[in-house]
């Protein structure tokens, strides 16, 4: 990268370095020398803490900047897509977002096939294939006020939010990992209580009942490879809704593998929805949870809203061609 290079001129690469329960850090020194070595012009900046994603986006972006890469994992992007939305100077598909997978699910990247492989990832970013995607809105509740997220892969509510908690705590002491997702998921069949939710689809009452596990988003991967939405289609301007009513813990176990195939669709306790805005209410009031790609949120009440090709996206050419 040269001084005199205008920000319009050249990529902000964002590093979370605790991303990958540490990989993020430990490998940055030999990303950036490949980076190099292909000829990218590029600033960087390191995350420093929670949420330090997004400022680093908008006031960039806002500096000029309309390039991004993100050497991270689906949370670090997540941030970067926030901060991309909150920033007022470019129309948000003005922006190019492209992805160095670093994290421990790394599912957003698995729909667009963006290698793990740290040379083949720089090799897609370098061809610049382009996908514009849609956007999710969620309105939650937290501490008594009313907040917002966009998010870009997949919300989980019910045992699949408590999942994600569990998972970000053993994160935090660095013991992040497909593993630790089976594991949480496994512990967490014991401590969840399930939950009575009525569900709202375009203004329209679908779903009245008691829910063991919800997830709604615009990709369809999470925890590490689950195919939780296998329908969904990220430019459809829809997002695709999955509801596991109450079974029994037996049950779930049994069928854990059928959620890497998107075959679970098909038990008699899952049911499918599709939609532009959805709202969630739970009873009691406060009793279900949020994650969005992967970070725990706050609480329900819950709106989702959709914004239809709102976010441009460096993607492999094999996902271009249906392969």
């Amino acid at each position: 990268m040269k001084e005199n290079d205008k920000p319009e001129e050249r990529w902000l690469v964002i590093v979370n370095p605790h991303a990958g329960s540490g990989k993020g850090r430990k490998d940055w020194p030999g990303i950036r020398k490949l980076l190099i070595e292909k000829k990218f012009r590029f600033k960087e900046v390191l995350t420093k803490a929670r949420f330090h994603a997004i400022n680093i986006a908008k006031d960039q972006i806002e500096k000029g900047c309309r390039k991004i890469i993100v050497v991270g994992g689906d949370g670090t992007l997540n941030e970067v897509v926030n901060g991309v939305f909150i920033q007022k100077k470019y129309p948000t598909k003005d922006i190019t977002i492209g992805m160095i997978t670093v994290g421990t699910g790394n599912d957003w990247g698995r729909m667009y096939r963006i290698p793990f492989k740290y040379k083949k990832a720089i090799k897609v970013l370098k061809k610049g294939k382009t996908f514009v995607q849609d956007a999710g809105k969620v309105r939650y509740q937290l501490n008594g006020n009313t907040e917002n997220r966009y998010f870009v892969n997949m919300a989980g509510m019910g045992f699949d939010a408590l999942v994600a908690q569990k998972t970000n705590a053993l994160k935090e002491k660095g013991r992040g990992g497909t593993t630790a997702y089976l594991y949480n998921l496994m512990t967490g069949l014991f401590q969840y209580k399930i939950t009575r939710l009525k569900i709202d689809v375009d203004n329209k009452d679908v779903f009245d009942g008691d829910v063991f596990s919800m997830s709604l988003g615009i990709c369809k991967y999470n925890g590490g490879g689950m195919m939780q939405l296998p329908d969904a289609i990220p430019d459809d301007g829809l997002f695709d809704l999955t509801v596991i009513r109450k079974t029994s813990k037996f049950k779930i176990i049994r069928n854990i593998k059928n959620l890497y195939d998107g075959s679970f669709v098909k038990l008699d306790e899952v049911s499918t929805f599709r939609g532009s805005y959805i709202r969630v209410v739970s009873i009691p009031e406060k009793s279900v949870f949020l994650e969005t790609d992967g970070e725990s949120l706050g609480h329900s009440p819950l709106e989702f809203e959709i914004i239809p090709s709102s976010v441009k996206v460096i993607v492999n050419k094999k996902f271009l061609k249906g392969e």
